[in-house]
């Protein structure tokens, strides 16, 4: 009886060891995770790469005919008909760029004069372990009251993200923002919502 006992004690340990491993396999260990984006907030889906937006705090996707050509994605936040907020995907912005310090130099030129950096780290991403490696620029800015942008002189918060994707094509992701707007919370969720393929 003991025998019988100590049997159906390790058919239970096996089964739940089966079990762990399936769920292990199904979750996708050693293979793609990816970016954690926050409640309330959309996604903007690329071939490359894939973030967060705060559709909850009013940024909305522009459709593909009103956004320029340097952007592979855009969501906007427009209050009064000013946009007071956007974040924007990049795609093969550059050339001669093979990893992300180069990229991450490539988009700080696009950054513009008057910028103010603020920090620059190296983040990992969700998504192809080939190219997790990206770097984060923090920067403020002037707005220039030109095209829709709030008010000559208001100040502006932005993070850029950059990188290499899987295929080795660059990219840049940027959130601008009145300043205050959006929280360092904020800016580290957006970051962290990123998965690149």
């Amino acid at each position: 009886m003991t025998l019988t006992s100590t049997s159906t004690k390790f058919r239970a340990l096996g089964a739940a060891v089966v079990a762990t491993l399936g769920l292990t396999l199904l979750s996708g260990c050693g293979g793609e995770d990816a970016g954690t984006v926050p409640d309330g907030w959309g996604t903007l889906d690329t071939k490359s790469v894939s973030v967060g937006y705060p559709e909850a705090a009013g940024y909305a996707p522009q459709p593909a005919a009103e956004r320029g050509k340097a952007n592979a994605a855009v969501a906007l936040k427009v209050e009064k008909g000013l946009r007071t907020g956007m974040v924007s995907v990049q795609l093969n912005f550059a050339t001669g760029v093979g990893d992300a310090g180069e990229a991450a130099a490539a988009a700080g030129a696009g950054i513009g004069l008057g910028a103010t950096r603020k920090d620059t780290q190296d983040v990992r991403l969700a998504g192809e372990e080939s190219a997790q490696e990206a770097r984060r620029i923090d920067y403020e800015f002037t707005s220039s009251g030109e095209e829709s942008t709030p008010a000559k002189g208001t100040r502006m918060t932005g993070v850029v993200v950059a990188g290499v994707d899987s295929k080795d094509v660059p990219f840049a992701i940027r959130i601008n923002a009145v300043k205050g707007e959006l929280s360092p919370a904020d800016l580290d969720s957006f970051v962290g919502s990123v998965t690149v393929r």
